[in-house]
């Protein structure tokens, strides 16, 4: 009994204090660094095991961030080579200033104000404890501008276009999430973020192709925009409409069908509306905005009652839009949630200035629309009718100074070089016969600086068809034996780096038999072949590969459908 008593009278407290000693059982721990260069910065985001007690300093000759990551140990694989973004280098440890603390240091191609803080693990459980640094690609100090002169009644803001009415109307389309923010995850673990991209970039080509709009994308590919960055991307686009691209998400999979969202200061109207607004709350956090937004929140009361103020007309015509949109949707016959504009409070709806709305294309939590949102088919019909739906509000609501605004008027054009007749017609949606007619043209040749006569057109407006836009598809690749990520990146035409960052790599080692995600253009797909089995038809082969069996038969030159056991086929991506 007395020996007992003294074991745990000396031997626990000692075994205690190995336990709160520095470094031993309760140590944090570097699990990974994930870099995302985007237009504007490069930001690196470091996961670790718990919060981060750091600091950081810069050195220069060479440019260098150092930051200091206390009582850390490392588990992911340094250095990291860097070679897409503009300001930033390589990734390597140093020695440390103290036992205990783990010392990165960040190469720098110019010198650069870095932003650092820390995000707490995700409600959804996406992410842990990070340390996210931001790199803008600006320069560090920014000169003072010259001041600019006081404005007067006589100071007008149009651009030359504008005021011989021969402007764009500029549509912002808003690919939801990016970058290190998924966004809503599928049943099979496909990421709302690359259906987004994928059907924003169909909208924008269609857009494109009518004359006189013009679509700007708020990203390209996939990294993240603050959510207040892509209302200002729109404002100095001159952007006349924010659409906002989306797929729902809930923690049930049974609901379905699509849905527009468009601003209320006040509640939100149901459920999947206060959903959607918790979801974009986390992806603030996962953004960093969360922060910064509430040390701005100074007054709620007073925000309130200006924005109560300032966003009615906004309010009013993202309103007109959202009908127009749910009615060009039950028209293509994609199923609807709600089949009225649902009220909520987003941030990427709140700009007073341009009417805004946000489109949930479906639920990604559903297997049958997370199959259909990744489906080119069903991307065309949905970026069909977003498209349709935009041009008739702006028929109906043209901007002032805009080829729209001027439809059945004649306006005068100077041609520039470059231009031909046929390019001409093609810009004001009229005829190179009617701009004949109505200049005495006697041949289709022209001068540069001529001014053009162009009719004005009482032509619909109708919206193309957009028969093979640029699309990706996320394909998976099973190792096999000798090969590596330069390899494996060759093959599919991505980098390295992108590959990486899709399947959260630490380290470029890969096992055999490992599945990687990889989200490839369709045109630089490898292609794809099939031998045929006893028992297997034309339509069977079809379904195995969601493609069409016309398009087996145009990709195989096949004049029957009877096929032959050991035949191979060609598959098409489409």
């Amino acid at each position: 009994m007395l020996k007992s008593t003294f074991i745990r009278a000396v031997f626990f407290p000692f075994l205690l204090a190995l336990t709160l000693a520095p470094g031993f059982a309760f140590a944090n721990a570097l699990e990974g660094i994930r870099v995302w260069p985007s237009p504007d910065e490069t930001r690196v985001v470091i996961d670790l095991s718990s919060e981060a007690d750091y600091s950081y300093f810069t050195l220069s000759s060479p440019e260098r961030l150092v930051v200091d990551l206390k009582q850390t140990s490392l588990s992911t694989k340094l250095p990291i080579a860097i070679s897409d973004s503009p300001v930033l280098k390589r990734i390597r440890k140093s020695s440390p200033p103290d036992k205990g603390t783990y010392r990165l240091v960040f190469e720098l191609k110019r010198k650069v104000t870095p932003q650092l803080f820390k995000l707490a693990p995700t409600p959804g459980g996406q992410y842990g404890h990070r340390l996210v640094i931001d790199l803008s690609h600006g320069s560090a100090s920014t000169p003072e501008s010259a001041p600019k002169p006081a404005a007067t009644s006589t100071t007008v803001s149009r651009d030359a276009s504008q005021l011989t009415g021969t402007a764009d109307i500029v549509v912002a389309i808003d690919p939801g999430h990016g970058g290190e923010d998924p966004g809503s995850i599928g049943p099979s673990k496909k990421y709302e973020k690359h259906a987004t991209l994928a059907i924003s970039k169909k909208v924008a080509d269609q857009l494109n192709a009518v004359p006189g709009m013009k679509a700007v994308l708020t990203r390209r590919s996939d990294y993240y925009v603050n959510l207040n960055k892509r209302s200002e991307i729109a404002r100095k686009n001159k952007a006349h409409l924010l659409v906002s691209i989306h797929a729902d998400g809930f923690h049930t999979p049974q609901p379905r069908g699509g849905s527009v969202f468009v601003l209320n200061t006040r509640r939100a109207n149901s459920e999947i509306a206060r959903w959607v607004e918790n979801h974009e709350e986390q992806s603030q956090l996962l953004g960093g905005a969360g922060e910064v937004l509430s040390k701005n929140n100074n007054d709620r009361n007073v925000s309130q009652t200006l924005l109560d103020l300032q966003f009615s007309h906004s309010q009013k015509e993202g309103y007109k839009l959202a009908t127009k949109i749910l009615r060009e949707m039950t028209r293509a016959g994609i199923k609807l949630h709600k089949k009225d504009p649902v009220n909520a409070s987003l941030a990427v709806l709140k700009s007073p200035d341009i009417p805004s709305v946000l489109v949930e294309t479906g639920f990604i939590t559903n297997p049958t629309e997370e199959r259909l949102l990744f489906q080119r088919s069903h991307q065309d019909k949905l970026a069909s009718s977003l498209t349709k739906a935009i041009v008739q509000y702006f028929k109906a609501n043209p901007p002032e100074g805009t080829l729209f605004a001027s439809r059945g008027k004649a306006i005068n054009h100077k041609v520039v070089r470059g231009e031909s007749l046929s390019l001409i017609a093609s810009k004001y949606g009229t005829s190179t016969q009617a701009i004949m007619q109505a200049n005495k043209l006697k041949s289709t040749g022209l001068a540069i600086g001529q001014i053009l006569t162009i009719p004005g057109s009482s032509r619909s407006i109708s919206v193309p068809e957009i028969k093979n836009p640029v699309e990706t598809k996320t394909v998976t690749h099973v190792v096999q034996r000798g090969e590596y990520l330069g390899k494996i990146a060759e093959r599919y035409k991505v980098s390295v780096q992108t590959i990486k960052r899709e399947n959260e790599l630490k380290s470029d080692t890969l096992k055999l038999g490992q599945k990687l995600k990889i989200t490839v253009s369709l045109k630089d797909q490898p292609l794809r072949k099939h031998t045929v089995k006893r028992g297997e038809f034309l339509g069977k082969i079809a379904k195995q590969y969601q493609v069409s069996v016309t398009s087996i038969r145009e990709a195989n030159n096949l004049r029957t459908d009877q096929l032959a056991v050991g035949q191979v086929l060609i598959i098409p991506h489409n």
